[in-house]
């Protein structure tokens, strides 16, 4: 690597250190009561969110699509000191879903402190074989189900003064292979609420948003997916988790994690070919 380019990313890092360093401290007494939402909550990230808003003292209502399960969380959360466990299944790839939840929660709790969306629909990791429907199924759960919740969602968050939490990817600000339909979906949602936070602030709301791009995380899922395929380092789901509550509680807009998402998403434009070559050599794939 080049003098220029070590220098470059030095410069980035330190200015990285400097921006998290001044970053608005977080009071967990602040979220004692907070009503929350939080989607994909049977597994993974969105279980691990539950389960830290529980110890918080939160009242929660979280929802995925197995019933049985999501009993079985909720149970661990009261246990753990959340005010109020509720849950609701849901599939987010269906028309009336996405307000039932919304609605299902609002009523519970009498209104949302937090909407966390974070749910995900199941998608192979390998080259596209041109499946165009399983590309819309996958729009309608990862990215227009997030805005109809949104949107159910927005009056209640405004009165209270609340925070919408978006859990999105690296993957959608740096193309990858084998994740296409994923990676498109998650592309869409930073657009999206990048743009909503803008109309948000011109009309001076009370609502903030937070946009938490990821990398690799140790969820179940996740390494099913890549073991064998990618030597790119998974970092803990329980971690991740925390972090996304804390940007959400103290209402900052973006978040990566681990933090040197951050570096590479900066460097992409700059030195295109060197990150190119770092994503194709990534992988074992064998033509």
């Amino acid at each position: 690597m080049g003098a220029f380019v070590k220098i470059v990313i030095a410069s980035i890092c330190v200015g990285y250190v400097a921006v998290k360093w001044n970053r608005p401290s977080f009071d967990p007494e602040s979220l004692r009561g907070a009503r929350v939402l939080v989607t994909g909550a049977s597994s993974g990230i969105g279980e691990q969110m539950a389960y830290h808003y529980a110890r918080f003292g939160a009242q929660i209502v979280i929802t995925a699509r197995r019933e049985k399960v999501l009993q079985q969380v909720t149970e661990k959360c009261l246990s753990l000191g959340a005010q109020k466990g509720l849950f609701i299944s849901g599939d987010m790839s269906t028309e009336s879903d996405p307000d039932k939840v919304v609605d299902f929660a609002l009523e519970k709790l009498g209104g949302l402190d937090y909407l966390v969306l974070n749910h995900i629909g199941v998608t192979r990791f390998a080259m596209w074989d041109g499946d165009v429907d399983h590309v819309k199924w996958l729009m309608k759960v990862n990215f227009l189900s997030y805005i109809q919740m949104a949107w159910r969602a927005l009056p209640s968050l405004e009165q209270s003064k609340g925070s919408l939490v978006v859990v999105s990817s690296l993957l959608g600000k740096m193309p990858n292979p084998f994740t296409l339909p994923y990676s498109s979906t998650k592309f869409a949602l930073n657009g999206f609420f990048g743009s909503l936070y803008h109309e948000l602030a011109m009309k001076k709301s009370n609502v903030s948003i937070s946009i938490c791009t990821l990398g690799l995380i140790d969820t179940d899922s996740a390494m099913d997916k890549v073991r064998g395929v990618t030597n790119i380092p998974a970092y803990p789901a329980t971690e991740a988790a925390l972090n996304i509550i804390i940007t959400g509680a103290t209402r900052q807009l973006d978040l990566y994690y681990p933090w040197f998402t951050q570096v590479v998403t900066l460097i992409k434009d700059w030195f295109p070919s060197m990150i190119n070559y770092f994503i194709q050599n990534s992988y074992n794939y064998i033509p």
